[in-house]
């Protein structure tokens, strides 16, 4: 699961035009903690602001992705159910 947040962070990061270079590291399997590392292009913009933009960014990617898909099922649902319950009458 760790790898999983760490890639997910490291990709979104690198898409800001401000972020030089961001990597993280697992220490050790066992141990519940992930290591991240961002460098910036500027001092000016702290390492923790484009972090805080990146989860943003992706909390909203997220909420997208499950209103979609919520919709998509109901779409399907609306258009198969009434093939089916049409069998029946």
């Amino acid at each position: 699961e760790n790898h999983t947040v760490g890639n997910l962070l490291r990709m979104q990061l690198l898409r800001d035009p401000a972020v030089r270079f961001t990597g993280y590291m697992l220490p050790h399997p066992l141990i519940h903690r992930m290591d991240l590392k961002i460098q910036t292009n500027s001092s000016t913009v702290a390492p923790v602001e484009v972090l805080s933009a990146a989860i943003e960014d992706l909390a909203n990617e997220t909420d997208h992705l499950i209103t979609q898909t919520t919709d998509a099922i109901e779409k399907w649902k609306k258009e198969n159910n009434a093939g089916v319950m049409g069998q029946f009458q």
